[in-house]
């Protein structure tokens, strides 16, 4: 079954997405797509669709279309959700509504998934994150307001499924897959994508538990047994994120920058009724430094690959109450 099936058994007290993040090469600019549903736990379900894109120009936007849960269909074998006519599957995603649409397709990618399954038997985690293609190129159309088409041809980007009860109380995360070495060449076959959240726990804030995968020198890296998430380290904010993570003999450093006045700035709700507050940029900027443990001629670790996204990074940070300055577009 593919990662991306529907886990919504049409009980109240959940909430799912389906998202797509890529930069554009040509024009630099970053877009982010989303098909999500939250059934409260009183009310009524509803589905939306998002898109919010971002141009290194200074021009950030974002459009959100919510609809009844009737408009949302969901088929298992082969995968495909579709929202008020707007469609997502293993091989591409398009839609269209109020001023902005889009037409894009992928070769399936490699799956990846964040929460270790000792945690998710355990029910530790309250959100699910899974990358069904965690590193594709994607091609086709994006049409913003006034007339602007962006025409993606080989697009570095991810696409994500996460699903649950509620989000945590506050986050980062980031995606990269547009990098290049210190010579400037493309690093191919190479990504990271992690997450790094506080969550309540015995009433207070714990964490971060700090989950990361990826792929580099041609070898999956998964950082997310239940000792590493806690131990690997992070410190994150509005405008950035430093972290490390190991897996096995392999560390990765990484810190990323996002420009504030390039933040889309938009509302996530939970199914018990709390907003969580979200600050979105598809152009951020990502340098990261891959090294392998050594045993000669000392112990530790050496350099093996440094990378940079300049740009090309995908990066959110949210939290519980909204950042005065900065407009809520959603």
């Amino acid at each position: 079954m593919s990662r991306n099936a529907l886990q919504w058994d049409g009980s109240p007290g959940h909430y799912e997405v389906w998202y797509l993040t890529f930069t554009d090469p040509a024009s630099g600019v970053g877009a982010w797509i989303r098909l999500t549903m939250v059934a409260p736990v009183a009310g009524d379900a509803t589905c939306s669709l998002w898109l919010a894109a971002m141009d290194p120009a200074g021009e950030v936007l974002a459009r959100k279309a919510t609809r009844p849960i009737g408009e949302l269909h969901a088929e298992a074998d082969p995968f495909r959700v579709t929202i008020a006519g707007a469609h997502l599957d293993d091989r591409g995603t398009a839609g269209r509504f109020e001023d902005v649409a889009w037409d894009l397709h992928w070769t399936p990618g490699r799956p990846y998934d964040h929460v270790h399954p000792l945690l998710r038997r355990a029910r530790v985690a309250r959100t699910i994150l899974t990358l069904p293609h965690g590193d594709v190129a994607v091609h086709g159309t994006v049409d913003l307001p006034n007339g602007r088409r962006l025409q993606v041809d080989g697009a570095r980007g991810g696409q994500a499924h996460l699903f649950g009860a509620k989000h945590a109380s506050s986050w980062a995360w980031v995606h990269a897959g547009d990098l290049v070495d210190r010579d400037g060449a493309p690093a191919a076959d190479t990504f990271v994508d992690g997450v790094s959240v506080f969550a309540p726990r015995f009433g207070r804030d714990r964490g971060p538990s700090t989950p990361v995968v990826g792929r580099f020198l041609g070898e999956d890296f998964a950082s997310t047994s239940p000792a590493r998430v806690f131990a690997n380290r992070s410190h994150f904010g509005l405008v950035g994120w430093d972290l490390e993570a190991i897996d096995g003999a392999r560390r990765i450093v990484a810190h990323v920058a996002a420009d504030r006045d390039l933040l889309a700035g938009v509302t996530y709700h939970d199914p018990d009724g709390d907003l969580a507050y979200c600050y979105n940029s598809e152009v951020a900027t990502i340098h990261l430094s891959v090294f392998d443990r050594v045993r000669r001629p000392r112990p530790g670790w050496i350099l093996r690959q440094a990378l940079t996204g300049d740009g090309r990074a995908h990066f959110e940070y949210a939290q519980r109450e909204p950042v005065p300055g900065l407009a809520l577009l959603v």
